[in-house]
């Protein structure tokens, strides 16, 4: 059994450039009229640029027009930087080797070599308002810069009674220093400014988009860019890209909000603590609450590291909720059947009529409706109706939402009814309906974020399908059933099927192969979640470019012993002789297959079964532990024990790239 561990040291920028980004502010068109370029900063004498060249004249930068009503003069357009333009700049010229403590130190002493202290214009940008200022003295220490209100005065407000005195009000109450991040350098084709508008946009991005208020206080003696900046840029750069699924996105921004939220929460009640040794009862509160306030704080940085590390965010995925709302029965009480077909020919028509609509095999007048659109089908659909595909290609722009107990089944080879998605999305098929059936069906993924089905609640069955995926396959969350049978799944960049904890997923006589990994079975150790219920009988799992099957969970605390010192209570299934079927709770199959002679061919299945239940052990101890340190020395067998059921047999597993079992520890 091979152990992975996890995300190691940053890998340097990949080598093909990434494909140009949309803006990442209001300013200016979606193109860039010249790309920028990176060059060297030239640490002898005090030539500045890592830019542009001052030998050949001329900027080396494209121009925006500001949106607006009021005429400002055109800005530079430095906010399509490209991720190795602004790697290159943080990693090389900006940060290098800093710690998180020294941020500030390195930034000033970057400005102060390429940043010009005055001579040049900029828009000063706010929620409020816009104005044209001048730029005539740099605060490099604060990241400030001194102006002044060009002429003639330009200002675009959205709130009518911001007039020139207010404006004039406004800058003798900051005494005339700005941030850098609210200003937009003015345009000039002399390249004399290429550097100075390069340095206010590294300066606006990475407060906007890199640091955190708290990353001070994170652990100093790591590399900063190593650390925070190089995997927050990448998620920047894989959001953009849409490479991150949208509700990924959306549960990091939430994330992100709580825990500045609850960060800010903690800061006041540290800073309202006195620092007198006398105790007292108010002091006391505020220490328990801060205490608590810290201890969320810390459990939501975790989850924020986890969806910024690429590799824990493939691992991890996220609990998405699905907010699909069944039907139900239609009103007048009857179920439709549906027949989709590009073209209904009377030899079809007839086929059909002998083969799945005639009365004496329905025992009932059937009512059949006729669509020319898959999903057109499958939306029009109530509890119990089905859907029969005819042969023909089809693709579909949009996501299958089943939530109601349908069936949706092929009529004729799976090869011969393809049902291919077009367009970017997330998913391409989602289930949350009681007992979904999809039987004799190819689907066929391009250009995903998602898996391309997904199973998040009730119980699908998948019969005599093919699936072509694009990221990962089949998804079995919490809660939800999977039945996959007869099935053939390739293609996955992740995981073939990924079964999460508390889910049921069950795989008979299915081809798995050409994914990154072929299974992938999520951490169940954490207290919040039950062991699945796997089975797993006569798959051929093959040609996967990691391991046939890959169990996830956290390095196992020192004061909890290993599964196979202490044995877990649980009813111990006898092996059925017929097939070698083995039922396993916690880890007491150990015991029965000690005493078989198993060939190679069944030593994968073994070594997956074994492990699982070890671990299923391992949970079962930590569990008894937090009882006893709450106090609690007797519980019930059921509570004590949440018993796996694993029935790993007959699967054959052949030419994975990293062997046939791994774990991945974190």
């Amino acid at each position: 059994m091979a152990e992975l561990g996890s995300a190691g040291a940053a890998a340097a920028p990949q080598g093909d450039d990434r494909a140009r980004l949309p803006a990442l502010s209001s300013a200016g068109p979606p193109e860039r009229a010249q790309e920028a370029k990176p060059g060297l900063l030239q640490e002898d004498d005090d030539s500045r640029s890592d830019y542009g060249s001052r030998d050949k004249p001329g900027t080396t930068l494209g121009r925006a027009v500001p949106d607006g009503n009021v005429l400002f003069p055109d800005i530079f357009h430095t906010d399509h930087l490209l991720f190795y333009e602004r790697f290159k700049a943080y990693q090389d010229y900006i940060l290098a080797d800093c710690r998180a403590s020294e941020v500030k130190e390195f930034t000033t002493e970057y400005l102060e070599k390429v940043l010009e202290p005055s001579g040049w214009q900029a828009v000063w940008r706010t929620n409020v308002f816009e104005v044209l200022v001048e730029v005539v003295d740099v605060e490099y220490s604060a990241l400030k810069a001194v102006v002044q209100l060009s002429e003639p005065f330009l200002c675009e407000s959205r709130v009518s009674t911001f007039t020139l005195e207010c404006v004039q009000e406004l800058l003798e109450l900051k005494e005339r220093q700005v941030p850098l991040q609210e200003l937009w350098v003015v345009y000039d084709d002399s390249g004399e400014f290429d550097q100075t508008a390069l340095a206010v946009e590294h300066v606006r991005f990475f407060y906007r988009c890199i640091w955190r208020t708290w990353d001070e206080e994170e652990e100093d003696d790591f590399d900063y860019f190593v650390r925070c900046v190089e995997p927050r840029l990448r998620l920047h750069y894989d959001i953009l890209e849409h490479r991150v699924p949208s509700g990924l996105v959306a549960d990091y921004q939430n994330l992100l909000s709580q825990c500045e939220e609850v960060y800010r929460k903690f800061l006041n009640v540290r800073n309202s603590i006195p620092s007198s040794d006398v105790d007292s009862e108010v002091e006391n509160v505020s220490m328990v609450e801060g205490l608590k306030l810290y201890e969320e704080t810390q459990h939501l940085k975790q989850k924020l590291k986890i969806i910024e590390n690429p590799l824990l965010r493939y691992v991890f995925g996220y609990q998405k909720y699905s907010g699909l709302q069944a039907k139900g029965l239609r009103p007048t009480g009857t179920k439709i059947t549906h027949i989709v077909s590009s073209t209904m020919m009377v030899s079809l028509l007839q086929s059909l009529i002998r083969d799945k609509l005639c009365p004496e095999s329905c025992g009932e007048e059937l009512e059949i409706q006729f669509h020319n659109d898959p999903l057109a089908a499958v939306n029009a659909c109530y509890e119990g109706d089905t859907v029969i595909v005819c042969p023909g290609h089809y693709v579909v722009d949009g996501v299958f939402c089943i939530a109601d107990s349908v069936e949706l089944e092929g009529y004729g080879l799976p090869d011969d009814i393809v049902i291919e998605k077009q367009g970017k999305g997330d998913n391409f098929v989602d289930c949350t309906g009681a007992n979904i059936r999809i039987s004799g069906l190819k689907l066929v993924q391009h250009d995903a974020v998602e898996g391309i089905l997904n199973v998040h609640h009730g119980k699908t069955t998948l019969e005599n399908c093919v699936l072509q995926c694009e990221t990962t396959g089949v998804t079995v969350r919490t809660s939800a059933e999977l039945l996959m049978k007869n099935s053939d799944l390739y293609g996955a960049k992740g995981a073939g099927v990924e079964i999460y904890p508390g889910s049921t997923c069950t795989l008979l006589d299915n081809g798995i192969h050409h994914c990154k990994e072929g299974i992938l079975i999520k951490n169940f150790l954490d207290e919040h979640y039950d062991i699945p219920k796997i089975t797993m009988v006569n798959n051929m799992i093959h040609n996967n470019e990691g391991y046939g099957v890959v169990l996830v969970r956290s390095t196992v605390p020192s004061d909890v012993k290993d599964a196979p010192a202490e044995r877990t209570k649980g009813s111990l299934q006898p092996m059925q002789p017929h097939d070698g079927t083995a039922q396993c709770s916690g880890t007491e199959e150990l015991d029965l297959w000690e005493q078989a002679e198993v060939s190679e061919q069944t030593e994968g299945n073994y070594e997956i079964a074994s492990e699982i239940g070890a671990t299923s052990a391992k949970k079962s101890q930590m569990h008894k532990k937090r009882l006893s340190e709450l106090g609690i020395t007797e519980a019930d067998d059921d509570l004590m024990s949440q018993e796996m059921f694993v029935s790993i047999v007959g699967n054959q597993f052949k030419w994975n790239g990293k062997g046939s079992f791994g774990t991945f520890l974190f």
